[in-house]
């Protein structure tokens, strides 16, 4: 089975750029496994449609997401953009798991050495 996300590429470009509005367009299109063409293209889309400012700073560009504009689409109209970015960093930060924050808090807590494993099998220390 391939690939595949719940997000769009224009939904992950958008939310790199909320992440980093610094960010460069080849450091998007290496972060998502994209072309760099397809991320100006992308970039260019949300853009046009108003969801993203570019502002010149130098020779780098800087974006600025405009939260406030609701998505596209006639089903989720009640959200904003801003809104779903919320949610969606938020999911980036927390722990992927329970078992994984504890694991974490584990290792940091006690840091011993493992014990070696023999497998019932007697172990004998190399001759000099």
């Amino acid at each position: 089975m391939g690939e595949w996300s719940f997000l769009t590429n224009h939904g992950q470009v958008l939310l790199c750029i909320a992440r980093d509005p610094g960010m460069r367009l080849r450091d998007i299109a290496a972060t998502l496994g994209i072309t760099e063409r397809s991320a100006y293209s992308i970039v260019s889309d949300l853009s046009d449609a108003g969801y993203v400012l570019k502002e010149k700073d130098g020779r780098r560009n800087q974006y600025r997401v405009q939260q406030h504009l609701p998505l596209p689409g006639t089903t989720i109209r009640e959200r904003t953009v801003g809104e779903v970015l919320e949610v969606l960093i938020a999911t980036d930060d927390r722990p992927k798991s329970r078992s994984a924050a504890k694991k974490k808090a584990t290792k940091s807590a006690v840091k011993k050495k493992p014990a070696k494993k023999t497998r019932g099998v007697a172990t004998r220390k190399p001759r000099r």
